[in-house]
């Protein structure tokens, strides 16, 4: 008896991996079944006009997370003005665009992980336009039943940015700068993949930031306030300088507001407790985690933060200085690592700021005095607008242009078919 026990004993870590094998073979046959079922009746009502014509999706927008939505507000905004028909799917059931309120954007959360990526698999849909990227990559297969799948960048920056392949099958890009459809033709020409179509549209989002920026009262007071918002990983600032960064800053006698990238209190959450109580809240020094990142930019006379998405935000729609760290950049797993130059998002920092280095730290003050008052900052963040924000205030109006011209275009082919 002794014997048969221990045999039949399945330790814990075993069993949950079973569990997680037996899991996915099930998500796999279930996604098999559906993927078979649509093609058997492809087979059947191929070159008839059935219900599946019908059910088509004329424009579907895929969000991955909540946090796109504020890339893909103004352009839902511009689609109901006209009075556009779009089905919104995201993976979040907290999702903003639930509530939005839209009469002509159809919202529906379509579940998490592999769940949703099965529904994606097979959807009907005439255009498919998402910011995610990895289509026909990873778990996201391109459907048998989507016509073009087209790619909206998350905001001003390289489209090698994301990791290798990241855009390669998508059929369009809407782009902002000449330099990035540049960019995608280099990168279709070193990896010999099919051209896709680009089209300059704009920043939809910036537009909406620049409006709210605009009507922002005078600000008041003479003190300077300085705005420390690190990203996350082996580059960030508290990575690479630790705490010596907010002990100079305390020392400069201004208003320090720190802003951690979310996920550093999920990923670094012991080093972020640490640094937290070692410099608590006080008179000069405020943690911000609100959701909204507007108020506190708002606030502050200067930047400081390392490769964050936020420093473009803060010098071209607030139009203010940033200070950037000195960071190791690693190209191997992105596109990045095709390109014969730097990345522009590196290459442009000059013109909007100073890089802040280990000699900086002794006299941090003098950096942001002469990073505020120079005027040359300006010029360049000028420079950079040109570079990366085309048709400013008019994003959202060319990019629902564009998606309803491949809708039209591939209606058209349909039915002629």
């Amino acid at each position: 008896m002794m014997t048969a026990s221990v045999f039949a004993y399945i330790d814990p870590g075993t069993g949950s991996m079973l569990f997680t094998v037996l899991l996915g073979i099930i998500g796999f046959l279930i996604y098999f079944v559906r993927v078979l079922w649509v093609k058997i009746k492809y087979i059947f009502t191929r070159g008839k006009v059935d219900k599946t014509k019908q059910d088509r999706i004329p424009i579907l927008i895929f969000a991955e997370e909540k946090r796109y939505w504020q890339v893909f507000k103004p352009v839902c905004e511009e689609f109901n003005r006209r009075g556009t028909d779009v089905v919104y799917w995201t993976t979040s059931p907290d999702d903003p665009a639930l509530d939005s309120g839209l009469e002509h954007i159809k919202c529906e959360f379509i579940g998490t992980g592999n769940k949703a990526f099965a529904k994606l698999n097979i959807v009907n849909a005439s255009v498919v336009v998402s910011t995610t990227p990895g289509l026909d990559v990873y778990q996201w297969k391109r459907s048998k039943s989507a016509g073009c799948y087209i790619h909206i960048l998350h905001g001003a920056y390289d489209p090698a940015s994301y990791r290798m392949f990241g855009i390669t099958y998508y059929d369009s890009i809407l782009l902002s700068g000449q330099y990035q459809a540049d960019q995608v033709r280099f990168l279709e020409d070193k990896l010999n993949t099919k051209h896709k179509d680009t089209e300059l549209v704009g920043i939809p989002y910036m537009d909406e930031l620049k409006k709210r920026v605009d009507l922002l009262p005078p600000r008041e007071g003479s003190g300077r306030t300085v705005l420390l918002a690190p990203s996350w990983g082996p580059n960030s600032i508290f990575n690479k300088y630790g705490t010596r960064v907010l002990e100079a800053l305390t020392k400069t006698g201004y208003d320090i507001i720190v802003r951690p990238h979310p996920q550093t209190f999920v990923s670094e959450a012991k080093m972020i407790g640490d640094i937290m109580d070692r410099f608590p809240e006080s008179d000069h020094l405020h943690w911000d985690r609100s959701s909204d990142n507007f108020d506190t930019l708002s606030k502050a006379d200067i930047l400081i933060s390392d490769f964050s998405g936020i420093i473009l935000d803060f010098a071209l729609a607030f139009d203010r200085p940033v200070i950037y760290a000195d960071i190791t950049f690693d190209p191997d797993c992105y596109d990045y690592y095709w390109l014969d130059d730097l990345p522009w998002r590196i290459k442009m920092l000059p013109d909007i700021g100073r890089q802040l280095t280990e000699d900086d730290l002794s006299d941090i003050r003098s950096l942001i005095d002469s990073c505020i008052d120079d005027p040359r900052y300006s010029e360049g963040r000028e420079k950079v607008r040109r570079q990366t924000w085309v048709n400013p205030g008019e994003g959202a109006v060319k990019m629902a242009d564009s998606i309803i011209a491949a809708r039209d275009r591939l209606t058209k082919e349909e039915d002629v078919k």
